[in-house]
């Protein structure tokens, strides 16, 4: 069964991942002379800087999703698909797909990554993920229904581990996840919860690495570090974790905290699809591409953003998997994929590093650019108007504006809600 798109004069672009990446490639090229199939699991664009708002009651998540439909509505040629790819056809040039088989001229794989657990099955069993908006909303309907709990326990110890929570994983989502954590221990829960002792909640931060915003400088680091300190957080580096039973958290270096929470942050690794040989693929999973992006020992597949590696001079192992990497590449693509079509060359892609950030909490956040770095205060409101920008549709900016401002009037998101499917009851009853 093939998947029904019109049939068109015009090649074929079929974009795997409506993420950064694959959104950017999308918008680049709908308004050029090409045929987009842009192919997706879910109908909407997810914010993944935020992600941690929605886990910390402080967005919705349709503050932070955008429907692929309305982005292109505008677009006769651009063609959306909402379906799993299975494996790649790259001899005839066709993709499997749960809806059935789709031809590409041209087949761009931006599927982005998902949450590594390096290999430990027992974290990846019981801890919590925060790689989408769905995993993101488990987080906080988990921490809301686990304070809940927490207030008929008569044991200390489970008390204990319902209140504790632990974040795995120093880079930008884990200090930000952490910071709010703490921000929202000092001032939203303990008017939610007046019966509930929060002197005897922590929040953890666990970094394997000797730092936590390795990649970002050292004074950014240090700041950072100062400022979760002073939050209260219990910031522990150059530790990692072993072992998790649900219950318990042991560490490697033989200690353990008593906890149910544990929300793991501490790394990425691309999303696999079958049909890119081993040959063509990093030991981290990530695709061998050149400097134009084309997938090695294929001339019309091409990956982008978290799925590609590509070795640059200034980045040996590959650009880091962070949304600016997957835009520029996607940008660069389109325009050469015009050129194609007008016969000019191509321009191989160089990536333009325009600096790295995070919040901490309220007033405070690192800031590095390529020419000056700031925190506190200014690097607050930097940090905010950046991903503000950012933000996919107006609707969805003013509603997270709104939010962020109230939040910072009251100190309250009053969005803490926990959000359950309903279970179906069914009955079997005797045919008489």
């Amino acid at each position: 069964m093939n998947i029904q798109i019109p049939e068109s004069n015009l090649k074929r672009v079929v974009i795997i991942g409506a993420g950064f990446g694959g959104l950017a490639l999308a918008r680049e090229l709908a308004s050029k002379n090409f045929q987009i199939v842009l192919i997706d699991k879910n109908n909407y664009h997810q914010f993944q800087p935020l992600f941690y708002q929605v886990a910390t009651s402080g967005l919705e998540p349709s503050a932070i999703s955008f429907p692929l439909r309305k982005a292109f509505q505008s677009y006769s040629n651009v063609h959306i698909r909402i379906t799993e790819v299975k494996e790649i056809y790259a001899q005839s040039s066709e993709i499997v797909t749960s809806l059935g088989t789709l031809k590409y001229d041209y087949l761009v794989l931006a599927m982005g990554a998902d949450t590594n657990y390096y290999g430990n099955r027992s974290v990846m069993q019981k801890a919590m993920p925060m790689k989408s908006v769905g995993e993101a909303l488990a987080i906080r309907n988990t921490l809301l229904q686990n304070l809940e709990d927490a207030l008929s326990v008569e044991d200390q110890k489970e008390r204990q581990r319902l209140l504790n929570i632990v974040v795995v994983g120093g880079g930008p989502t884990g200090v930000e996840v952490s910071g709010t954590l703490a921000e929202m221990k000092r001032t939203v829960l303990p008017k939610d919860f007046p019966d509930l002792d929060f002197s005897g909640m922590n929040i953890f931060l666990i970094e394997a690495g000797k730092k936590v915003l390795g990649p970002m400088s050292s004074i950014a680091s240090e700041k950072a570090t100062e400022y979760l300190k002073k939050l209260g957080v219990i910031v522990h580096t150059g530790i990692g974790v072993k072992d998790f039973d649900g219950e318990t958290i042991y560490l490697s270096d033989g200690s353990t905290i008593e906890s149910k929470n544990l929300i793991w942050a501490a790394g990425v690794r691309a999303n696999s699809i079958l049909g890119i040989p081993e040959t063509s693929k990093h030991k981290n999973g990530r695709i061998i591409v050149d400097r134009y992006n084309r997938v090695q020992s294929f001339e019309n597949i091409f990956a982008i953003g978290d799925q590609a590696f590509m070795e640059e001079e200034k980045f040996p192992n590959g650009h880091p998997q962070v949304v600016q990497p997957a835009v520029q590449q996607a940008k660069l693509l389109a325009k050469n994929l015009v050129n194609g079509q007008k016969g000019k060359a191509w321009k191989p892609f160089s990536y333009n590093d325009l600096g790295s950030m995070a919040t901490v909490g309220r007033n405070l956040a690192v800031v590095d650019l390529p020419y000056v770095k700031f925190q506190g205060f200014l690097a607050w409101l930097f940090w905010m108007f950046v991903h503000l920008m950012s933000i996919v549709g107006v609707k969805n900016r003013l509603l997270i504006f709104i939010n962020w401002f109230w939040n910072y009037l009251t100190y309250d998101q009053s969005l803490r809600l926990i959000m359950k499917p309903k279970e179906k009851e069914v009955e079997f009853k005797a045919e008489s």
